[in-house]
């Protein structure tokens, strides 16, 4: 089994056709077929079953996919971190944020980071923690800025609390709070209408579960949507969501209620692969967020609602 044979069968299994593939790893179809023979040869398991010009992958196929897969990613990152050891060429980092995350805590401290080290090349990838933690996997990242899930993170990976947020309530309208307290307690959304996340979203299973708990089932108004388009679909007076409080400070024309005790929080960690050795940009990177997140505690300016641990 060599290298090249496993990027040439990745390929395949990725665009399931012969003749795409060895146009995107640059040698010619005959070329690949041979070498994807000589890799089930030696395997001793055919690793596609063809069958009227559809490729789909044989069980051992399916096995060895995602094997492949993390074994050219540790390729590739052991070869990044020689070459920036010895000066070769410029480093790298790849960094996953949510999408909150990725409008309030990432700048500042990218910001930092590109000061300190300009000619590093920074890689951003916006998305859910639920994705987020399959790209960390995957080896397609080398950190990311997660919520902590209630059953804990995947064990192939380390993930170190940083922050707790709150969530709040986001409306265009003045609700109904407790006098004494000016918050809003869960059971009193029972009748508003919401604004719900799409499917994948952490902040679409915090908001369900934060109902079910409180006793039902929340009346959706608009279903499916991404960061910008919950708030923006609040503004038009849609319906309320659950968001962090970090997303709303640059939103005028969003009401924020906090929630009554015990609220709805949630934890922020930086995580990344347990089995992979941080490269120096990565290393770097998670220093001066660390940094960053002490000294705007220090300093009185992390946002209301978000607290460090």
């Amino acid at each position: 089994m060599q290298l090249h044979q496993l990027k040439y069968f990745v390929a395949v299994a990725e665009v399931r056709h012969f003749t795409q593939a060895a146009d995107i790893v640059g040698i010619t179809q005959p070329s690949l077929s041979k070498q994807i023979h000589a890799l089930e040869d030696g395997l001793g398991a055919p690793l596609f079953e063809r069958v009227r010009g559809n490729i789909t992958l044989t069980a051992a196929g399916e096995v060895l996919l995602p094997l492949a897969k993390r074994i050219l990613a540790d390729v590739d990152t052991a070869t990044r971190e020689v070459q920036e050891l010895v000066g070769l060429r410029r480093g790298r980092v790849r960094l996953g944020a949510t999408p909150s995350l990725a409008t309030s805590l990432a700048p500042p401290v990218l910001r930092r980071f590109r000061d300190a080290h300009p000619t590093i090349d920074l890689r951003v990838e916006e998305s859910g923690s639920q994705d987020l933690v399959r790209d960390l996997l995957r080896g397609d990242l080398d950190l990311a800025l997660i919520i902590m899930p209630a059953q804990g993170t995947d064990p192939g990976l380390r993930a170190d609390p940083i922050l707790r947020e709150s969530l709040v309530v986001a409306s265009v309208e003045e609700l109904s709070v407790t006098p004494e307290t000016g918050q809003l307690r869960i059971t009193d959304l029972r009748e508003q209408p919401m604004v719900m996340f799409r499917e994948g979203y952490d902040l679409r299973d915090a908001t369900l579960q934060a109902c079910r708990e409180a006793g039902f089932e929340p009346t959706i108004a608009v279903d499916g949507g991404e960061m910008d388009a919950v708030l923006s679909f609040v503004e038009a007076g849609l319906g309320v969501a659950l968001v962090p409080g970090i997303v709303v400070a640059r939103r005028p024309g969003v009401r924020v209620t906090r929630l009554a005790p015990p609220g709805v929080r949630r934890t922020i960690a930086v995580a990344r692969r347990r089995d992979v050795v941080p490269t120096h940009a990565g290393r770097e990177l998670r220093r001066i967020l660390l940094d960053y997140v002490r000294d705007a505690t220090n300093d009185g300016d992390l946002p209301p609602g978000v607290e460090p641990l």
